[in-house]
């Protein structure tokens, strides 16, 4: 989905027509660009037949429309439509992905992903993860928690989709689908790639650092990150760059939605979400004990 990217969406759509594997069929969905996105995505339509232009109806917008998980309620709103197609006889497919569009694919990005979903019948989720382009033209890869599949690139087997939509449009989303695939068995993985995607808009940046930071704190609510681990989080996230301030904005974040009791994820996920965080949390307290093996 993409809403005024006349800007990256060309460096998107170059790299998907030149994929080793393209996809069956390519749901370009605008949402209700004002810029020249959508005459953009209609050109790449009519020269590669597995794509399709989809217009959203006319949303009322909110000040924050992040916060509004709208990238969530675009991508199912897109998998209704694809399937009224499949109903149309255009057929049914294996695995859906929601893709940003401030993304740059490397070739062989949709044949990996593939191929790691053929390899493990019980892999429900997967994507690749992100690098960043430097100021200095360096791309490094962004940080990201290795048991997380970005919302940026999220590939799901259909039938674990199946057992956990629909999910709900809060902040966090993009973990909830993973507790609620692994509490029903699924496996979460990320597929390495020796060039993984750039990520052209970093994590956080679209309105602000501080906003993005804000963001996630709020999410770490949704999905029911426990309140140790949200305390953790913020006190790590103060040591980079905006140095304190940015720990400072996480936890208001999460202090922020907690105070006005925002929607979060139904009493299943919470448990499951901090049962492992406090695992997580207490290997690394084991691997910092004095004499821990190294």
């Amino acid at each position: 989905m993409f809403l005024n990217e006349e800007r990256l969406l060309p460096r998107l759509l170059a790299s998907l027509a030149q994929q080793t594997r393209v996809p069956e069929l390519l749901l370009l969905v605008d949402d209700g660009s004002k810029d020249g996105s959508a005459a953009l995505a209609s050109s790449f339509a009519e020269t590669h037949p597995y794509a399709r232009l989809l217009s959203r109806p006319p949303q009322a917008r909110n000040a924050d429309r992040l916060a509004g998980a709208a990238e969530l309620i675009g991508f199912q709103w897109a998998l209704a439509q694809g399937a009224q197609r499949g109903a149309q006889g255009e057929g049914r497919y294996d695995l859906v992905a929601k893709l940003d569009a401030d993304l740059e694919l490397p070739p062989d990005f949709f044949a990996r992903i593939v191929a790691a979903f053929e390899s493990d019948s019980q892999l429900g989720i997967s994507g690749a993860p992100l690098a960043i382009a430097s100021a200095n033209g360096h791309v490094k890869t962004e940080f990201s928690q290795p048991w997380h599949v970005r919302g940026a690139t999220k590939f799901y087997r259909r039938a674990c989709w199946d057992e956990i939509e629909p999910l709900p449009a809060i902040l966090g989303w993009d973990t909830i689908d993973e507790a609620r695939a692994q509490i029903k068995g699924w496996h979460v993985e990320i597929v390495p790639f020796r060039e993984p995607p750039v990520h052209l808009r970093p994590t956080g940046s679209h309105d602000g650092d501080l906003r993005g930071f804000r963001r996630r704190g709020v999410a770490a609510w949704g999905y029911g990150a426990h309140p140790l681990h949200v305390l953790a989080s913020g006190l790590v996230r103060m040591r980079h760059r905006p140095r304190l301030i940015g720990g400072l904005a996480y936890l208001g974040g999460w202090v922020g939605a907690a105070l006005r009791r925002r929607p979060r994820a139904e009493p299943a996920v919470v448990c499951y979400m901090r049962r492992r965080q406090l695992e997580r949390l207490q290997s690394s307290l084991t691997w910092l004990r004095p004499g821990a093996a190294r």
